[in-house]
């Protein structure tokens, strides 16, 4: 009996993993090239008025130590007011600040835009506070909107 419930529980276990609902790495694909969406990115960075801390192009470093990899660059950026208020309310976030958005071309050419779910962050740091809890809401949606509005010719 009870192997027959831990293979129900594995099942529901599975089955739920294959929904996007709640999923902690958001994706989306970009009209644009490589280069086009990072440097789209950045400018809508400095548009909406947050602060644009480092872009690593993790090609240019592989191709530094003679190694191969597909164009792949991370830009850093955020608000470092409302990052304060959430490292005040659980320190450990500060391993997930400043925001990041990552943009990598597949070796077919497709570009996609990948950022973690703040949603995420809230279990991970156990972030409990409302006025946290509505930060990290308002990052999903700022997130999203930037991925987005990167993605868009």
């Amino acid at each position: 009996m009870t192997k027959i419930f831990l293979i129900t529980l594995l099942a529901l276990f599975f089955t739920a993993c294959d929904t996007k609902k709640g999923a902690f790495i958001n994706t989306v694909e970009s009209q644009n090239d490589h280069a086009t969406s990072v440097k789209k990115l950045e400018n809508l960075i400095k548009e909406k008025g947050l602060t644009h801390f480092s872009t690593i192009d993790h090609k240019a470093n592989a191709d530094a130590v003679q190694m191969n990899l597909k164009p792949e660059t991370l830009v850093v950026f955020g608000n470092p007011k409302m990052g304060t208020v959430l490292m005040n309310c659980n320190p450990s976030i500060g391993l997930d600040l400043p925001l990041r958005i990552l943009i990598s071309t597949d070796y077919e050419g497709l570009t996609t835009i990948l950022y973690t779910n703040p949603e995420y962050w809230s279990l991970k740091h156990n972030i409990i506070d409302k006025n946290c809890l509505a930060i990290l809401n308002k990052a999903k949606i700022a997130l999203a909107n930037l991925a987005e509005e990167t993605g868009k010719k």
